[in-house]
């Protein structure tokens, strides 16, 4: 059984906090927040010991590995403190604020022997899974050209409404926006050229428009949380292939063959989830999840989503928001 350490009571540890009840080889025994509230809750949901810091629960616990759910801003310190005290880290995404703190982190990671994965639950989620196979496969011929879809009403149930405080979430681009570049990158590769634009609302970029290419492959992504209050949150992606198309947007993942039926993709439905958030079921965060763990239970690095993949899916976004930032508005 792995020993879990669950750190962040808010709507990602709580969801998180969903799968590790459904995982029959892990287990949450202790659970860390400063909000006392929002810890005695998470607490009762998990049936851990709960713990007003990180550190208090690592000096005390005997931890297989933590999973990291804190606001951006917190995410290299609270890593390399759980990796100096040699325990795996679990870390949600973006990595870090900068690509100096993620090669600090993954630099600790490797000098004490841990295990460290970002939680780009986008590679496991089941449609986006099915659409990398599809490319891999060239059952429809060669990806000739791709739109990802990430739009959100304004994120203002976080905790001190850090997620509009640029400093310390990186824009809606860093928090939400990488999720289809990770995605993009994980698909393709680095990207031969990159072009992107953006909006302001108040003092951060709100929204971005992105253009890359990967050979011959042409990818838009776009991405932002300038929506309001009443706009429902929305994934979608668009792939054309040189005979068909396979969609998710709007409603079930279908591929369009030329000369045949459209069919819609049977997904295995996860469990639900009840977190709440703009996401009704476990997706991606399951397979994730289950995927560290055993990379845990394994002693394997997770090749899945390598350390390295992951800075360089925050360097490439990074340079998404400085171009964007140029001709924001």
């Amino acid at each position: 059984m792995v020993r879990v350490g669950l750190v962040g009571a808010g709507f990602m540890g709580r969801m998180h906090a969903n799968v590790y009840a459904a995982l029959p080889t892990a287990q949450v025994i202790a659970v860390a927040d400063q909000r006392p509230e929002q810890l005695r809750e998470l607490a009762a949901q998990t049936s851990a010991r709960p713990y007003s810091s990180m550190e208090e629960m690592l000096k005390t616990e005997k931890l297989d590995m933590v999973d990291i759910c804190l606001p951006t801003y917190l995410h290299a310190e609270m890593s390399i403190k759980a990796a100096r005290a040699g325990v795996h880290v679990l870390c949600e995404k973006p990595m870090a604020t900068s690509v100096a703190l993620a090669d600090e982190m993954i630099a600790e990671a490797r000098k004490h022997n841990v295990l460290l994965m970002v939680a780009h639950c986008i590679r496991f989620w089941p449609e986006y899974v099915k659409l990398r196979e599809m490319v891999q496969s060239g059952a429809l011929g060669a990806l000739k050209s791709l739109n990802l879809t990430r739009v959100s009403p304004r994120p203002t149930w976080a905790a001190n409404n850090w997620l509009m405080n640029e400093e310390l979430s990186g824009s809606a681009a860093l928090d939400l926006h990488i999720h289809d570049t990770d995605y993009a990158l994980h698909l393709l590769g680095t990207p031969d050229s990159i072009a992107a634009k953006g909006t302001r609302t108040g003092d951060g970029l709100s929204h971005i428009a992105s253009l890359m290419t990967f050979g011959r492959t042409v990818v838009s992504l776009e991405g932002g949380w300038d929506f309001p209050a009443s706009f429902p949150f929305k994934m979608a992606f668009r792939a054309v292939f040189e005979r068909g198309a396979m969609a998710m947007d709007g409603g079930p993942l279908t591929v369009y063959e030329e000369g045949k039926d459209p069919v819609v993709v049977e997904i295995e439905p996860m469990a639900a989830a009840s977190a709440g958030g703009n996401i009704s079921d476990l997706g991606g965060y399951h397979g994730e999840i289950r995927y560290f763990v055993e990379c845990v239970e394994k002693g394997e690095e997770p090749a899945m989503v390598t350390p390295e993949s992951s800075r360089k899916s925050l360097e490439v976004t990074l340079r998404e928001i400085a171009l964007a930032r140029e001709s924001a508005a």
